[in-house]
């Protein structure tokens, strides 16, 4: 494909646009410079600012240049949001989640080269303007109409909405038209629900200085059944392997749906037509083969988390389902995957058989089936078989001191964590 815009609209990443011929056109001339904005409202990034990353990556691998602003500011008031107005987090919290969001972002891009990424934090250029000349220079040029129509605002009117809220268009914009003046920044992108943000953004810069920028909005992704992805049982799918492991990260990808592997392959990788293609038809012809979701899992786990940790992560999966050995993983890795896959802990003074372990992990409904489970050659502790229902579990059986790995048949399994606190 000649143009990035090509390989993005095939990668379904453009869900809006301003003129489309003339960001074509843009993109055509030579490097752009572009910026997309990372709020810290928590303290790691998620599903959602991945789509921008990716996006962001592919810009720049196709010749264009880079700003990622990190929104200090903006973080501080929280964009509108359908559901009631975003609790404000203090000053030093939001100061703390933007030197998290800051360096979670920088391994993402290029900083050295032709095409360098630059950071940006819009607290430096608004804390310093007072509100009479940030209502002469940014709120003369946005009429009041306007602003009520944008859905968002629209959808809290009878509800109410604060003017903290409702000037955050203003905001954002003005960064914008800040990164145009001092950087020659021409094209804006982000996620479609911030498609009235952008475009005011543009707008600005025409109206103050009669220039003209660009912008792109990227879709909501979405499971099959039209909910939002981005969320598990433990909370939001976040890029920190503090706040979620990246065993957990990993099955999320390998567990999505067959209908959504062409779409999540197309905006989450950087594989090329060919292949997803052919993952796409695998997927179609062979679902048992999970090839798409592999593939997908693979790609994105070592893009966010590294290749070496998603070596661990497929080496822990095997070992879980019989096929490696459990004791040459990591204790956190061996860890990560039984919380994930479901795990109790028990004392180190305490005294179990396997089937009492069986039945507290919720692997068999009652000790009678626990027993029957073993009759049948179907349970195994640390993968070997287990033979004597009554066996007793001792603290030797833990591996590393700290883990067991119960199996039942080839693809249940638990854990069982030695106490923290008596297990040194």
């Amino acid at each position: 494909m000649n143009n990035v815009l090509d390989d993005l609209e095939w990668r379904g990443l453009v869900a809006h646009s301003t003129d489309r011929d003339a960001l074509r056109a843009a993109l055509d001339e030579g490097s752009v410079r572009f910026y997309v904005g990372f709020d810290p409202t928590a303290p790691s990034l998620h599903m959602g600012n991945l789509v921008q990353i990716v996006t962001a990556r592919r810009l720049q691998l196709a010749g264009h240049t880079p700003y990622a602003l990190v929104g200090g500011a903006t973080g501080m008031i929280g964009d509108p949001k359908e559901s009631g107005e975003r609790a404000l987090n203090s000053l030093d919290t939001v100061k703390a989640w933007v030197e998290r969001v800051r360096r979670q972002i920088e391994p993402f891009l290029a900083f050295d080269g032709p095409h360098a990424a630059t950071m940006v934090n819009n607290y430096d250029w608004t804390a310093p303007l007072s509100t009479i000349d940030f209502l002469r220079e940014i709120g003369k040029h946005f009429p009041v109409n306007r602003m009520l129509a944008r859905d968002v605002v629209r959808s809290r009117l009878d509800a109410g909405i604060s003017y903290t809220e409702f000037s955050y268009v203003l905001l954002q914009s003005m960064d914008f038209l800040t990164l145009y003046r001092d950087h020659g920044v021409t094209l804006q992108f982000g996620g479609s629900d911030q498609w009235g943000n952008l475009t005011g953004g543009v707008e600005l810069i025409r109206r103050a200085d009669g220039g003209r920028a660009h912008a792109f909005a990227t879709p909501l992704v979405t499971k099959a059944d039209g909910t939002k992805y981005g969320k598990t049982e433990g909370g939001a799918l976040w890029l920190d392997p503090t706040m979620m492991s990246p065993y957990a990260f990993y099955q999320f990808w390998l567990n999505v749906e067959d209908e959504k592997v062409g779409e999540l392959l197309r905006i989450f990788t950087f594989l090329d037509r060919a292949r997803i293609e052919e993952l796409e038809a695998l997927t179609t012809d062979k679902p048992w083969m999970r090839a798409g979701q592999k593939a997908l899992a693979d790609e994105v786990t070592t893009f966010v988390h590294g290749a070496a940790e998603t070596e661990r992560i497929k080496a822990a999966s095997a070992a879980l389902f019989g096929a490696g050995e459990l004791h040459d993983l990591s204790p956190d890795t061996l860890g990560a995957a039984l919380r994930e896959a479901g795990s109790i802990t028990v004392p180190a003074d305490s005294s179990s058989s396997v089937v009492d372990l069986f039945v507290e992990t919720g692997l068999s409904k009652s000790r009678g089936e626990a027993r029957r489970t073993v009759a049948e050659g179907g349970a195994y502790l640390n993968n070997e078989r287990v033979t004597d229902p009554e066996a007793q579990v001792g603290r030797e059986d833990f591996i590393a001191g700290s883990w067991l790995v119960l199996r039942r048949g080839k693809k249940n399994f638990a854990g069982v964590e030695l106490s923290r606190s008596m297990s040194g």
